[in-house]
């Protein structure tokens, strides 16, 4: 039979098509750099708790930093019958030091070994997904920065609604990424406890450490109960639970970005970098990267819907279902950090048409709450103010018309309130000026919100 680290209870060789469906190699061997990681910090406990000599720690430590560098040199070959990446550095290890390898293994299991490198791995990632969103959030910072005065349409229902500033459409963006960044660091604490030492699930009969090797491996906190340490997938959850909602802001950017740049608006051009064509339609300019993003962010949510599914009936503690864990955290953390970044340079590149984005303004009555709030001004109750304006966009769209198009003899006939001055009031730069509360899209408030963001961000 097959030399298996776990075969001596075992009198029949594992079925070939058993190992191949078993193995999880192709999957964990990404694994390889926590896996060496913990593996060197559980040899210096060891080492330090006279559980091992130091001689043989010294060759262990040594002999995995040569398997690292195999590894990284595709000098080891991966076989379903070492089944995970684990058993592979164990047997490569076996290779280079010789029977020494043997006591690796020592106080550990692969349930708290591979708990272990999940965290270490996801530690480390989810750091560098906080500083590529901060990344993002930079460049639609700058964004705003040098487009502070343009005059949009606002939406709701895609209908257009009232005028915004371009640079407060983006800053609800930069609100959105910065919520996510939040969620990200408050999942590391979560993420940033050490599980080495629960063993199997009832921790082991060995003197370990194990504060000593959370201090060098730099995580935070200890597992407390050894039941839970190799069990619980709840970060992995989580994680996953944030990059569906930043994939999701991700996505509804996309579906504006997509809008904005058809030439039904025409309010963006996306760099000729960032688009493709048409391979029977010469003419055609495809905005296919926030498509795709927009496409991936569905994969985002499938994983997350695995990740629970997976979890939702396990008893405790390990289950080798726990092991189809990886793949969606792989691909989620994957995908979520393209996405950002090809975003980031796409934003880059992005031309903004002012005039046409403006001059949509000009149609579809946004001015109409003005009307009303004028009204207001001149002592009428708004829900009669409202009624009134409700009335003049009646009017005029009998008329072909645009509110600031009725003449004031019209307006009288609606209003004996409404004077010369109604017109100054229903202007687009007056309708933005007045938005002056907390938060609105009001020159001054967006200029101030903009100029706080980029002091956050360490921008000029």
């Amino acid at each position: 039979m097959n030399e298996k680290l776990w075969g001596g209870r075992f009198s029949q060789s594992t079925d070939e098509l058993v190992e191949k469906f078993n193995a999880s190699i192709d999957v964990d061997k990404h694994l390889y750099d926590s896996d060496i990681e913990g593996s060197i910090a559980h040899v210096k406990m060891m080492a330090r708790e006279s559980i091992i000599t130091q001689d043989e720690a010294d060759s262990l430590i040594a002999g995995l930093g040569k398997v690292k560098e195999k590894i990284e040199n595709n000098e080891i070959e991966f076989s379903a019958s070492l089944e995970d990446i684990h058993m592979h550095i164990e047997d490569a290890l076996g290779k280079v030091v010789g029977d020494v390898a043997k006591k690796l293994h020592t106080g550990r299991s692969r349930n708290d070994q591979v708990a272990l490198d999940v965290r270490i791995y996801l530690k480390k990632e989810t750091k560098i997904i906080i500083e590529l969103l901060a990344g993002f959030q930079k460049a639609l910072v700058r964004m705003a920065q040098n487009h502070l005065d343009v005059i949009m349409p606002g939406y709701t229902h895609l209908q257009r609604a009232q005028p915004i500033l371009f640079s407060h459409h983006l800053m609800a963006y930069y609100e959105m990424f910065k919520r996510d960044i939040e969620r990200f660091k408050d999942c590391l604490k979560r993420i940033d406890v050490m599980p080495l030492g629960a063993a199997a699930l009832a921790g082991t009969t060995y003197p370990l450490n194990r504060e000593f090797t959370r201090e060098v491996l730099a995580f935070s906190k200890v597992s407390d109960n050894s039941i839970d340490s190799v069990s619980d997938r709840d970060f992995v959850m989580e994680f996953i639970s944030h990059a569906s909602i930043a994939m999701i802001h991700f996505s509804r950017l996309s579906e504006e970005l997509i809008l904005w740049s058809s030439s039904e608006f025409s309010f963006i051009t996306i760099s000729d970098s960032f688009t493709t064509g048409s391979s029977i339609m010469p003419q055609k300019k495809n905005p296919d990267v926030a498509e795709l993003v927009r496409g991936k962010t569905g994969r985002v949510v499938g994983n997350l819907v695995t990740i629970l599914t997976l979890m939702k009936s396990l008893p405790m503690a390990y289950n080798k279902d726990m092991q189809e864990d990886k793949e969606p955290l792989f691909d989620t953390v994957d995908t979520l950090k393209i996405c950002t970044d090809v975003y980031t340079r796409m934003f880059e590149n992005i031309k903004i048409h002012k005039e046409r984005m403006v001059n949509a303004c000009a149609l579809g009555f946004l001015n109409a709450t003005d009307l009303a709030d004028y009204l207001v001004s001149k002592g009428l109750a708004f829900r009669q103010a409202h009624a009134v304006a409700g009335r003049a966009v009646a009017y005029a769209l009998t008329k072909g018309k645009e509110l600031n198009d009725l003449t004031l003899e019209e307006y009288k006939d609606l209003s004996e309130l409404i004077e010369k001055d109604v017109y100054k009031f229903i202007s687009i730069h007056e309708t933005i000026s007045r938005r002056i509360s907390y938060g609105g899209t009001g020159f001054d408030n967006v200029k101030q919100a903009v100029k706080k963001a980029a002091g956050a961000l360490g921008l000029k």
